[in-house]
Parts: C-alpha cells; sequence; structure tokens
C-alpha cells in the first residue's frame, strides 16, 4: 500500500470526522483517528466505523450533490479497499476490506439517487419519511392527485395518453427534487419530508407508466 494512496483515502473518507477522538488500531494498538481508514503506524486497514454516508464518502451532508466528484470517491475507496487487494492480508484484514466494500456500496448507491438521498437526509435529522402506500398519509391533496393520476392511467387506452402520463410524472419528478434542494438548503424539514412523501408516488406512477406501455404494445 502506497503512503499517497493512504493518505489521498484518509482525506476522502475521513474529511467530516474530524480527528478529536483517537482510538487504538487493532493491530499494533497505536492511535488512530476516527475517520482513518489504514493505521499511520502500521498501514492495517481499521473497521469502517459508525459515519454517515456522506462522511464516509468525503463528502457535506447536502441535498446537492457533485455527481462527478460522488464517482471519483466512491471509486478512489473501492479501489484502494477491494477485498481484491487483501487476499494475501490476514483473516482479519479480509474481513474489514468487505466490511469496507459493502459499506461503500450502500452510501454510494443511497446518495446518487436523488429520492434514496432526499429520504435519507431526513433520517439523518432525526425522524422518517412515510413510505409510499402508507395509510397514515395525511396530505389529502397528495391522496387526491395520486388517485386521479393512477384511474387516469388505468383508463389510458392508447400509448399517446400513456405517454402524456409518463411526460407529466417527470415533469413533476424533476420539480420535485429542485424544491427539494432548496427545503433542505432552508433546513425545512417539514417541507422536506413532505415533499419526499410526494416524490416517492411520482416515482412509483413513472414506474407504471412503464408497465402501460408494456401493456399496450402487446
Amino acid at each position: 500500500m502506497l503512503n499517497g494512496e493512504i493518505s489521498d483515502a484518509q482525506a476522502a473518507a475521513g474529511a467530516s470526522a474530524g480527528r478529536a477522538e483517537l482510538v487504538s488500531c487493532w493491530s499494533c494498538q497505536g492511535p488512530c483517528g476516527p475517520g482513518d481508514l489504514f493505521c499511520p503506524t502500521c498501514r492495517a486497514v481499521q473497521p469502517p466505523g459508525q459515519s454517515d454516508h456522506f462522511a464516509r464518502l468525503g463528502l457535506p451532508i447536502s441535498f446537492d450533490i457533485d455527481t462527478a466528484a460522488l464517482d471519483r470517491r466512491y471509486f478512489e475507496l473501492q479501489r484502494l479497499l477491494h477485498p481484491d487487494r487483501f487476499v494475501n492480508a490476514t483473516p482479519r484484514e479480509r474481513s474489514l476490506s468487505q466490511q469496507h466494500a459493502v459499506s461503500l456500496n450502500e452510501a454510494y448507491e443511497v446518495l446518487k439517487d436523488s429520492l434514496s438521498r432526499a429520504d435519507y437526509m431526513v433520517h439523518l435529522k432525526g425522524t422518517e419519511v412515510l413510505p409510499e402506500g402508507c395509510s397514515l398519509v395525511n396530505d389529502e391533496e397528495l391522496l387526491v392527485e395520486t388517485m386521479e393520476l393512477r384511474q387516469a392511467l388505468a383508463e389510458a387506452e392508447t400509448l399517446g395518453e400513456v405517454d402524456a402520463l409518463a411526460r407529466r410524472a417527470a415533469e413533476d419528478i424533476g420539480a420535485c427534487v429542485e424544491q427539494l434542494s432548496a427545503l433542505f438548503a432552508g433546513d425545512d424539514l417539514e417541507g422536506a419530508i413532505s415533499l419526499t412523501t410526494r416524490l416517492k408516488y411520482l416515482r412509483k406512477l413513472a414506474e407504471e407508466t412503464r408497465l402501460g406501455r408494456a401493456r399496450l404494445a402487446t
């Protein structure tokens, strides 16, 4: 493992964690920072810890993500921590590299998707978004909108009608994402929860329009 590679990885994954609380390396008992991927003393890979997805990838907590930076950080860290690089390491290091790979994959999958990212950010703030279809959703306007759109889709008899509903869903999804950006930036958690719930329904509708096209095309 090259020192330069290790330093880059520490900067990417540990930037948000800070080094206030040192822990002991499992291998040499030397001091390690909470964001260290490798022990500064013996270079042994360290446990992935309990970092949030943003910190794990060295990104600030924000709904607006630089997707190029996200991809770059993910592939840099995967290259350093992939289990294939530890085939000749100790069993403990092989296990830890596998844990890192799983954690990185989860973080990347969540953050690269606007809906899952919004859902996760709400979770980080200590609450949850109601699942699509939940009977506890009390936004009457949203429920009426969803029922009307699904009824229109069920009654659609031509591909043109289905395509019109698909375009509307796509436009509404785009508008939702733009509004979520502003709501999270303004720390409007209640608004973000409401709009994330709507985004869940719109994503479901978009999927149903694809199924509707397949139904009419056969």
